[in-house]
């Protein structure tokens, strides 16, 4: 196994627990500064019923936070196969250009929120998966990749 393509998926679970932290503590002196009780009068409260409730530029760090956890579980696999069939440099760069891309992502929704910047962020995140994906799939499937790439 070639450990050095594990880094960047290392490093997108940690900004990942960042972000969780940044909605937690925006959300928490959101509620009250707007003067939201947070005891609910029924139970089984989610962070989606704040939607109206708080300003948008407070949910948009959970927003993004949920964004983290769908998508790049794609990601992770990928990089588990490449690095279990051994990735090359390429595919490291790749991965390392997803998280870079994932990381101004976040910061640009939970802060600007512009939708045509976001949107070109996220579109070349996914480039850049279906790159690694296309990889993944064809050292898996195919006797000799290096005879397609």
């Amino acid at each position: 196994m070639q450990a050095q393509i594990l880094a960047p998926a290392a490093v997108l679970v940690a900004w990942t627990l960042v972000m969780l932290v940044w909605m937690t503590v925006t959300r928490l002196s959101g509620l009250k500064k707007h003067g939201v009780d947070v005891k609910p009068s029924k139970p089984g409260g989610r962070g989606q019923n704040l939607e109206g409730v708080l300003p948008d530029e407070i949910n948009w760090k959970a927003h993004n936070y949920a964004h983290l956890v769908e998508q790049p579980t794609l990601f992770y696999a990928v990089v588990i196969i490449l690095a279990i069939i051994g990735p090359s440099a390429e595919d490291t760069l790749l991965a390392w250009a997803y998280v870079a891309l994932r990381i101004v992502h976040s910061l640009w929704q939970a802060t600007v929120n512009r939708i045509p910047i976001r949107l070109g962020l996220f579109a070349l995140g996914t480039i850049v998966l279906a790159a690694l994906t296309i990889r993944a799939v064809l050292v898996t499937l195919v006797p000799d990749p290096g005879a397609f790439l």
